[in-house]
């Protein structure tokens, strides 16, 4: 073996080896894109049950990228060595976690055991993609982490308010009882390109909307407020949490605190868009939260981070996507056809 060989192999070994499930979906593939830009192997392990294969197209037969396609919710290979676990892997959006809650909750539970397991065993620091939905409909604003929440445990947004819940005490336990090394990222509102069509969210849904020309729907009397963070300023909190030294004891809010009414942000959508679309009103759907907004005190204090992205230079480059992804839309019909 030559020199430079064994100097290379000695440089590979020593970069971490980082899973990230949920890998193909939306955040989970900007976070692959930015680990492997670092220099990290990077195991993205998804089932595809919401995750896009488009996402990671980009990535396939990278030398330090491999794909596992694999469900959370089963046993994970045994052979899988790894340095470092982002547990990103579970329905986000409303319509996806409404069309599977019995699932949705069994991927947030069930899969956290399995990456605990794993974690334990490879003593491999491992982060948890909580969510501010974990503060139900707050009756404080803003949000810190020390608030508990208010939530309905039987309502038909818990199967994914209380899988995270469920999930962040499983973590704190495994750490309290086995020393797992534990971080908890709570996430708010995060947005950007790669976002799906039917995403079902409101920033997608109104973007997609005003492009279409379609009435633009808003829930409610539109005075209920949301706070939108950057995609790639919420895969730069990540890291810093999973890389910040020492312990951290506690979950830690990842969002922007720009608060604004829906009534606002859907004006600004349909003005960047360009769009004539009509602002319609409906029902507002149950225990749909009245505010969002993160206390991200201990992100600056611990990470040393702040959203920097304003929200109409976000929502340029997320706009651009959604026309690009409305006019593929067509053609791959007429492919099909």
């Amino acid at each position: 073996m030559t020199h430079v060989r064994m100097a290379r192999d000695a440089a590979s070994r020593r970069r971490p080896r980082i899973l990230v499930t949920g890998g193909a979906g939306f955040l989970g593939s900007h976070l692959c894109d930015r680990l492997i830009g670092r220099g990290a192997q990077v195991v993205c392990l998804d089932n595809f049950s919401t995750g896009r294969r488009q996402n990671i197209e980009p990535l396939i037969g990278h030398p330090r990228f491999s794909l596992l396609v694999h469900d959370v919710v089963d046993p994970l290979p045994a052979s899988l060595d790894v340095d470092e676990i982002y547990n990103l892997a579970c329905p986000a959006s409303p319509p996806a976690y409404a069309a599977a809650p019995i699932r949705t909750t069994l991927t947030s539970v069930l899969g956290a055991l399995n990456l605990l397991a794993l974690a334990t065993a490879r003593n491999a620091r491992i982060l948890q993609a909580s969510t501010s939905e974990v503060y139900g409909d707050p009756e404080v604003s803003p949000q810190p982490e020390s608030y508990r929440g208010h939530v309905d445990p039987t309502g038909p947004r818990a199967c994914y308010d209380e899988g995270k819940r469920c999930a962040e005490s499983l973590f704190f336990d495994h750490a309290r009882m086995l020393g797992t090394r534990i971080r908890i990222a709570r996430i708010f509102n995060t947005y950007g390109p790669r976002m799906s069509i039917d995403d079902g969210r409101v920033t997608s849904n109104l973007i997609v909307q005003a492009l279409s020309g379609a009435d633009m729907t808003v829930y409610g009397d539109g005075t209920q407020t949301r706070s939108f963070c950057y995609v790639d300023e919420t895969v730069e909190a990540l890291i810093r949490l999973m890389a910040a030294p020492g312990d951290v004891e506690g979950p830690v809010n990842i969002g922007n605190p720009d608060e604004r009414t829906i009534n606002d942000f859907a004006a600004i959508v349909r003005r960047m868009a360009g769009s004539r679309s009509r602002i319609v009103y409906r029902p507002l759907p149950v225990h749909d939260p009245r505010r969002r907004c993160p206390d991200i005190a201990a992100a600056v204090r611990l990470l040393d981070w702040i959203p920097n992205v304003g929200l109409e230079a976000g929502l340029a480059r997320t706009i651009a996507h959604f026309r690009t992804e409305l006019g593929r839309v067509p053609a791959e019909r007429e492919a099909v056809a």
